[in-house]
């Protein structure tokens, strides 16, 4: 009986007259055990029933299918391990057979034995846990570096002084006012203070010329930087109301021009003395009063502005005087946002009618970047945070922007202002004729005439002072 095999050799299977074969039937024959398949007759002998219909015997076709399978190149147990590893036959995309091969159980028992060990590994090594600080060195916040040249950390401290100076003048009295021994101090100049008329006498008795033009003040005004431009000269015999837009978040253009001498007002306007007005209960607070009344800010009420108007000055009567009214108001705080310009200003009139009563010329002023050294919450992506703004304005007399700019040491969180340049332009004066009782189309008129000098302002310095702005003027309310 010849065991052997087909040649797998093209050249040779063509030789022998053979068909071609395919790589997966030599792949097969490889792992197939090299035993001649005992033809049908040879088994019906050996393991079928005999000539007379009996079985053989277990014994004897055992021992003949034993010897058959001997004398092959395989031996028997060659032939079990190739038949274990012999699995299961498919049939691939071509209709050719594919052979999967089992798994010995050695396989196996390594596998389990190999999986256990690095389990046990992976059990007996540390394993860390979060390292802290480790995200700092990759945070958004960008940090000031150590190197910053005095004359710029001066500036900051100017700004951050100014910002914090009712909060800190509050903290010092509330301060002393834990030392008891200072009672019989502090309790007189309380009383004192709360029925003191020094920000509505107009008599500007407390304004210190000297603290106005203090080396700090410069300081705080070259941190953004600040400027005033002036459009036309003044004439310093006459009264005037110079009309500030916008309000911004703390309006620090308008202190800057008005409450203090780093922008040179008294050179550009020679002979006229300004007053900055802010709100009556200012003039209320300890310590905070003394520094609003040498700094020349008065109240906003219309008993100050006609007691600054009408007394003092060159004639004893207010001539050569001048007081700047943020006109927008707290109203106005709510739509100070980057790049944009909308100003309260459509049912303002009541600035209007007090310099036809006091004769006073309306002089429009307009700072470009106002609106630009803080960020707050747009309205329209929060109404409900809008509508409870308005409300407390409307109850308390002031609201609360929720604003944030830059910080003291990094430059995107904290309450500083950014380092935005702020361009005050001021506007020609618009002549008034004064009138104790101004009627409602004269008043109308000069309201008209203020409107159209500040649309002038802006359009011819807006390119100038406002190339990244997001829209042009809008006058609301």
């Amino acid at each position: 009986m010849s065991l052997n095999a087909e040649p797998s050799v093209p050249a040779e299977r063509e030789a022998h007259h053979l068909p071609p074969k395919s790589y997966a039937e030599a792949a097969e024959e490889a792992l197939t055990p090299r035993i001649r398949v005992p033809s049908t007759e040879e088994q019906e002998q050996y393991e079928g029933e005999g000539l007379d219909g009996s079985p053989k015997s277990p014994t004897k076709s055992y021992r003949r299918r034993s010897s058959l399978k001997s004398s092959g190149s395989v031996g028997k147990k060659q032939g079990e391990h190739i038949k274990n590893r012999v699995y299961q036959k498919h049939d691939n995309g071509n209709g050719r057979p594919i052979t999967s091969v089992k798994r010995t159980d050695s396989y196996e028992r390594e596998t389990r034995t190999d999986q256990k060990l690095m389990k046990k590994q992976e059990q007996e090594q540390l394993v860390p846990g979060r390292q802290a600080g480790a995200g700092w060195h990759k945070s958004k916040i960008r940090w000031a570096p150590l190197n910053v040249p005095l004359q710029r950390r001066l500036q900051t401290l100017a700004v951050l002084m100014h910002t914090l100076s009712i909060a800190g003048t509050l903290t010092i009295f509330f301060f002393l006012c834990s030392v008891p021994l200072l009672w019989p101090i502090l309790l007189p100049y309380l009383i004192y203070v709360l029925f003191s008329n020094a920000g509505t006498s107009g008599e500007l008795s407390f304004r210190n010329e000297r603290f106005r033009r203090s080396s700090v003040w410069s300081l705080f005004a070259s941190y953004f930087p600040a400027r005033l431009h002036r459009s036309q000269r003044l004439e310093p015999t006459r009264k005037y109301i110079f009309g500030y837009h916008p309000h911004g978040i703390i309006s620090h253009g308008a202190f800057a021009a008005f409450a203090t001498e780093a922008l040179g007002f008294s050179q550009l306007f020679p002979g006229i003395t300004n007053t900055l007005l802010t709100l009556d209960s200012n003039f209320r607070l300890p310590l905070y009063r003394e520094y609003a009344l040498r700094m020349g800010l008065a109240s906003v009420s219309r008993e100050s502005c006609v007691n600054i108007l009408s007394k003092g000055g060159r004639n004893g009567e207010g001539m050569g005087r001048a007081i700047t009214i943020v006109v927008g108001g707290a109203r106005e705080s709510l739509d100070a946002h980057p790049g944009t310009l909308r100003l309260v200003l459509g049912c303002r009139k009541g600035f209007v009618k007090m310099a036809i009563r006091t004769g006073a010329d309306l002089v429009p002023v307009l700072a470009f970047g106002e609106n630009e050294i803080y960020e707050q919450v747009d309205a329209q992506s929060h109404p409900y945070v809008h509508r409870f703004q308005l409300l407390v304005k409307k109850v308390m007399g002031f609201t609360v922007p929720l604003f944030h700019a830059r910080g003291v040491f990094n430059y995107d969180v904290g309450m500083m202002p950014y380092r935005r340049p702020i361009n005050i332009v001021v506007g020609r004066p618009i002549q008034i004729m004064q009138c104790q009782h101004p009627d409602k189309d004269y008043v109308e008129q000069v309201h008209a005439e203020y409107v159209e000098e500040l649309k002038r302002v802006w359009n011819e310095w807006k390119d100038t002072f406002a190339k990244e702005r997001k829209g042009e003027l809008e006058i609301i309310e």
